[in-house]
């Protein structure tokens, strides 16, 4: 079976994604330097990562099968959450984003014989947390490597009292966006 696509991931969420939607993919994970610019903005950000991803997914393979990237960062204000780097930071992050609305920026970058770019923004509203849940849930593990430290797939939907946008998006790769993006570079998902 021909694979349609190479998603420049190694993430379990985006490759669970897109089994969903039935595309038939290989993984090639990249690895680059994620680090914000000074006074980069959240929106800018993420489509800046998302695009370096899917052309380091290019440069790195040579191939003609098309690269798709996303990247996925909470912000709170102006603030990019990204991965906790510890347990302090993740407890300061999810205490900040108690009983407040947050936004998810995932942005999608798909290269082939065009390069095109997409972004899910979408609304997440936490309930108030206590610091022993938060450091409960910290110890679950779940939050170590998750954009915000939380997972809103796993046991962090305890801590959502509404969402209003992506519910993929949120996940890691906003599936509206993405299967956009696929049929703009000719590849078709119900076949």
């Amino acid at each position: 079976m021909t694979i349609q696509l190479i998603l420049a991931s190694a993430s379990p969420r985006r490759k669970e994604l897109l089994d969903q939607i039935k595309v038939r993919y290989s993984v090639y994970p990249v690895d680059i330097d994620e680090t914000p610019r000074l006074n980069e903005a959240p929106l800018d950000y993420v489509l800046r990562i998302a695009g370096e991803k899917s052309l380091a997914g290019v440069q790195g393979l040579g191939s003609e099968t098309p690269v798709l990237a996303a990247d996925t960062v909470v912000v709170l204000g102006a603030q990019i959450m990204g991965k906790p780097r510890d347990q302090d930071d993740a407890i300061a992050m999810l205490s900040q984003l108690s009983g407040k609305t947050h936004q998810v920026f995932s942005a999608v970058s798909l290269r082939g014989h065009f390069h095109h770019q997409a972004v899910s923004i979408t609304d997440v509203t936490f309930r108030p947390l206590t610091h022993p849940e938060i450091l409960s849930y910290w110890l679950t593990g779940e939050p170590h490597d998750k954009a915000g430290s939380y997972a809103i797939q796993g046991l962090g939907a305890l801590f959502v009292e509404s969402i209003n946008g992506s519910f993929t998006g949120v996940v890691g790769l906003p599936l509206f966006e993405t299967a956009e993006l696929l049929l703009k570079q000719g590849i078709i998902i119900f076949k």
